[in-house]
């Protein structure tokens, strides 16, 4: 019973959590959803690519379940899993995660918790685990870059929201004196002899 309670709790915040992914690139233009938004260049379909060969990864080769496709290179010193080639369209990068998706659920529908499942790429002495720590893993790594896709997208135009159902209308006066409060405490905060950032627009 309890086995049961814990794949759906995992599953459903799983799939709840790859769609607050891809809805970050919702209304961006394709430019925008590839460019560098940080000094490492991180960039929001980069992300979504990177989150699906991970998945990939995790839910196929780990179980001997491989994906029936080629998966992109991964863990390249060069990043290329984190960011979109140009003969890479947005349309590709989704419809790969989606299917992903699906081979992935698959996967979790068919094998117990405690599954065992192998993992070339850690290191010794632990590259072996089940069904149970892989999704509680994958879960933790999805979560984690949609909270990145979170930033770089009110870097953007200012959207923000967990979900579209969650999202609020952006109200610019009460931002402004937001970020003025915060700003104000992160000030008393600084040594006398440390000049303050000027001002920021909002």
């Amino acid at each position: 019973m309890i086995d049961d309670f814990a794949k759906d709790n995992l599953h459903t915040r799983l799939r709840r959590d790859r769609r607050a992914l891809l809805w970050k690139l919702d209304g961006l233009s394709d430019y925008d959803v590839r460019r560098p938004l940080t000094v490492t260049g991180t960039n929001l379909l980069g992300l979504v690519k990177h989150v699906a060969t991970v998945e990939a990864r995790y839910f196929g080769e780990v179980f001997d379940r491989p994906s029936p496709e080629p998966l992109p290179r991964w863990q390249d010193s060069d990043g290329s899993d984190l960011w979109a080639t140009a003969d890479e369209t947005r349309d590709q990068i989704i419809d790969f995660y989606r299917r992903v998706w699906e081979h992935s659920d698959t996967t979790i529908n068919e094998l117990p918790l405690d599954a065992p499942g192998h993992v070339p790429w850690w290191p010794e002495p632990s590259p072996n685990t089940n069904l149970f720590a892989i999704m509680v893993h994958v879960l933790g790594e999805t979560i984690r870059h949609a909270g990145h896709a979170d930033i770089l997208r009110e870097s953007l135009d200012g959207r923000t929201g967990v979900r579209p159902e969650n999202e609020q209308q952006i109200h610019e006066q009460a931002r402004a004196a937001s970020y003025a409060k915060i700003e104000q405490a992160a000030g008393s905060a600084a040594p006398s002899d440390c000049p303050l950032p000027a001002a920021r627009s909002l």
